[in-house]
C-alpha cells in the first residue's frame, strides 16, 4: 500500500517545475518573407477531432506577429540531442537573427500552411489558426493540426520536457496500461 509523502513548502511561482504540459517544441513561423522559430513550453492538446493545440505564444514575442498575421505555423517536436540549440533558440530573437542559419537547421517545404516545417525535428505538425478569441487576453492561440508529419523512429526518440530555471526532463520508458483502460476512454 503506498505510504504518505512528506512534503515541504514550495514556492508558487515555481509549481511548472512539476506541471509543464509537455514535450518542448520549436514553432516555425513565416509571414511575408521572414520566416522565425521559436522555442515552447505551454501548449497543449484541446480536442481531438478536429485536433486543436492551445500555444500560448507572448505578445513581445517576435512570433506573435508572424504567427497573428499569417494565422498559421508548424509545431516541430526536436529530439534530446538537439538541446543546446533549443536553449539558443530561445535566447535570441527572430527580429535581429535569422534562426535557421544561425543554428544551421533546415527549413522544409509544408504542404498545407506557408511556414516551413524544421527537416532535423522527428515530428512536424501544421497548424492554422482556428480560434482567436483568447489571442487578446492571455495569448493564447488555438490552432488545428491540418497536417501531421513523424519520422519511423518518433515512438522512440527523448522528448525535453522544461522544468523551468533551466533545467530539463528527459521522456523516460512507457509504462503499458491499455488493457486497463475502458475502449471508448483509449480516444
Amino acid at each position: 500500500m503506498p505510504q504518505p509523502i512528506m512534503k515541504d513548502d514550495f514556492p508558487v511561482s515555481n509549481v511548472r517545475h512539476f506541471l509543464e504540459p509537455g514535450p518542448i517544441v520549436l514553432v516555425s513561423s513565416q509571414w511575408r518573407q521572414q520566416t522565425n522559430i521559436m522555442t515552447m513550453g505551454w501548449h497543449t492538446v484541446m480536442a481531438f477531432s478536429p485536433s486543436l493545440i492551445g500555444c500560448v505564444i507572448a505578445a513581445g514575442n517576435h512570433s506573435h506577429e508572424l504567427v497573428r498575421n499569417s494565422g498559421e505555423c508548424v509545431i516541430n517536436i526536436p529530439a534530446a540531442s538537439l538541446v543546446d540549440r533549443v536553449v539558443s533558440i530561445g535566447n535570441c530573437s527572430g527580429s535581429e537573427v535569422d534562426k535557421f542559419k544561425a543554428f544551421d537547421l533546415t527549413p522544409g517545404k509544408a504542404s498545407k500552411v506557408g511556414a516551413p516545417l524544421i527537416e532535423e525535428c522527428y515530428a512536424s505538425f501544421e497548424c492554422r489558426l482556428y480560434d482567436d478569441a483568447m489571442i487578446e487576453p492571455y495569448n493564447l492561440f488555438i490552432f488545428e493540426v491540418v497536417k501531421a508529419h513523424a519520422a519511423p523512429s518518433a515512438d522512440n526518440e527523448e522528448s525535453l520536457h522544461y522544468r523551468g530555471m533551466g533545467e530539463f526532463l528527459l521522456s523516460g520508458n512507457t509504462i503499458d496500461r491499455t488493457a486497463l483502460f475502458k475502449p471508448s476512454m483509449l480516444v
